[in-house]
């Protein structure tokens, strides 16, 4: 019987692809204006968002996936990160008013008065909606 040694850079390869795998890519946007994503400034600009691995204590009587952490990309680093809110398409109608973005896509919105700027990612029947106020 013969053995075989696996490299330690297979191995590495192999970590790396079950990390890629835990950030699942929700879509890309385009941010007119500048936002604030965790408290800190995120510019203008196109942005791949990522879900991450990462989870949040839920609140009293709050879906134990009822928020995740996303992450915003560009050019392959990650320069921000926002708690998104998770709502499967059942539960929309409850939440939101007016038309939402069709499977697979995105729609990025300035709320009334200024306030927030909105993104609604649809993606396999799930609703992800990060609201971030405007930088000033």
């Amino acid at each position: 019987m013969r053995h075989r040694l696996i490299p330690a850079a297979a191995i590495a390869g192999l970590m790396l692809i079950t990390l890629a795998e835990a950030q699942t890519s929700l879509g890309t946007i385009r941010l007119a204006q500048g936002v604030l994503a965790d408290g800190k400034l995120l510019p203008a600009g196109t942005y791949r968002v990522q879900l991450t691995g990462d989870e949040l204590k839920p609140a009293v009587g709050q879906s134990p996936a009822g928020e995740r952490w996303v992450e915003f990309v560009q050019g392959g680093r990650t320069v921000g990160r926002e708690v998104a809110t998770v709502v499967p398409d059942a539960e929309m109608s409850a939440i939101a008013e007016g038309p939402g973005p069709r499977e697979n896509s995105v729609r990025v919105d300035a709320l009334k008065g200024g306030d927030y700027v909105r993104v609604w990612i649809r993606r396999g029947g799930v609703n992800y909606i990060i609201n971030m106020p405007p930088a000033r």
